[in-house]
């Protein structure tokens, strides 16, 4: 079974949304991770929009990139700019970027109907990169 590390800024929106899909839609052939470069904790947000498509987040914790041992992975695939300029070099893995929209920075003041539209948008998004993983991996 392959590694997959999604990092992103916070780990709290996009790397968790794509942790809990590639789990969901590929448990026997990849052990998902994620981490951050900083530690926002895990956004509300993000678990009810994954909730709405029946997959649980609310267990997951926002962990730092420097809490997983990085020699494992054997894909590490940045989530957002920020994450993917000051990523570390990973020595077993291949480092793959593919950016998404930052939800909680483009809802930033909007009330919550407002501001779940995006994140349902991202997660979408996110879910349609997953479901073609295979076409970025190799």
């Amino acid at each position: 079974m392959k590694t997959i590390l999604f990092l992103c800024t916070g780990n709290s929106c996009r790397s968790q949304m794509a942790h809990g899909l590639c789990e969901e839609l590929y448990p026997d052939k990849f052990k998902a991770y994620s981490a951050g470069i900083k530690k926002h904790g895990l956004n509300p947000l993000a678990v009810e929009v994954m909730s709405e498509i029946e997959i649980d987040i609310s267990n997951n914790k926002s962990e730092l990139i420097d809490e997983l041992d990085i020699d494992t992975f054997d894909y590490v695939i940045t989530v957002c700019s920020s994450a993917h300029e000051t990523c570390p070099i990973f020595p077993g893995g291949k480092t793959i970027h593919f950016g998404f929209d930052d939800p909680p920075s483009l809802s930033k003041g909007l009330p919550k109907e407002d501001a779940l539209p995006i994140y349902r948008r991202v997660r979408d998004e996110i879910k349609l990169f997953i479901e073609n993983i295979d076409e970025h991996i190799s």
